[in-house]
C-alpha cells in the first residue's frame, strides 16, 4: 500500500508511469493525512521528483487532489451501483454486496475512501464542491438501498431512512478505518466478517426484544 520512494529521478521513466507514481502516492497522502497537512513537497519527495516537475505535470495542490479524487469517485459510484443492481436472488443481501464491492474497489489503494471523505477540503473550493458532489451521489444510493430496507419493515417514516442513511455512511467509514489498520485482511475476509458482525447484531436484538 506504501509507494516506496525512488532516487532515479524522471530519467527513463515515462511520463505515464510517473504520473501513475505520483498519483498513487498523493491519494495515500490525502487519504493519510487530509488535503490540509498534505503538501506537493511531499508528495514530490516520496516519488522522488522535483517539486516543480510535479507542478509541471499537474498544476496546483488542488489540481492534484483532483486529479486523485474523480477517480476514486467514479470507481466507487460504478461499485456501488453494480452491487446495488445485481440480481437479488442468488446474490447476498444488499448490504454485504455493496460492501463487498467497496472493499474490492479500494483495496490496494485503501486510504481513497477518505480522499472523498476529507474534512480539511477549503471550503467553496473546486475541490470542496467536486467532492460534495461524490459524496451526494454515495448518499443518494445509501438512500435508496435504506429506504427500501425500511419499507420491508412497515416503517415510512423519511427521517427514520435519513437516520439509517447516515448511519450506514458512519458504519462504513469505521469498517475502512479498521481495514486500513489490518492490511492482511482481503475485501473477501472483510465482507465474510462483516456477514458475522451483522449476524451478531442481530441476535443482540433479538435477544433484547426476548428480556423486553
Amino acid at each position: 500500500m506504501t509507494t516506496p520512494s525512488s532516487k532515479a529521478g524522471t530519467k527513463g521513466v515515462p511520463r505515464a508511469t510517473r504520473e501513475r507514481q505520483v498519483l498513487a502516492a498523493a491519494t495515500e497522502e490525502f487519504g493519510r493525512h487530509g488535503y490540509e497537512a498534505t503538501t506537493v513537497a511531499a508528495v514530490a519527495a516520496r516519488v522522488g521528483v522535483t517539486k516543480p516537475l510535479l507542478h509541471h505535470y499537474f498544476g496546483s495542490k488542488q489540481d492534484l487532489y483532483l486529479a486523485c479524487l474523480n477517480p476514486v469517485g467514479d470507481r466507487l459510484l460504478h461499485a456501488i451501483r453494480t452491487a446495488m443492481t445485481e440480481p437479488a436472488p442468488a446474490a447476498p443481501p444488499t448490504a454485504l454486496r455493496v460492501l463487498h464491492a467497496l472493499f474490492t474497489a479500494l483495496d490496494g489503494q485503501r486510504e481513497a475512501w477518505f480522499v472523498l471523505y476529507d474534512a480539511t477540503l477549503p471550503p467553496g473550493s473546486d475541490a470542496a464542491r467536486r467532492a460534495a458532489y461524490y459524496r451526494r451521489a454515495v448518499d443518494d444510493l445509501a438512500a435508496t438501498g435504506t429506504a427500501d430496507l425500511l419499507r420491508t419493515t412497515g416503517s415510512g417514516d423519511p427521517l427514520d431512512a435519513d437516520a439509517l442513511a447516515y448511519a450506514w455512511r458512519g458504519l462504513c467509514t469505521a469498517l475502512v478505518r479498521w481495514w486500513v489498520d489490518h492490511p492482511d485482511q482481503s475485501p473477501e475476509v472483510m465482507t465474510q466478517r462483516c456477514a458475522r458482525l451483522f449476524a451478531a447484531g442481530r441476535t443482540i436484538l433479538a435477544v433484547g426484544d426476548e428480556v423486553a
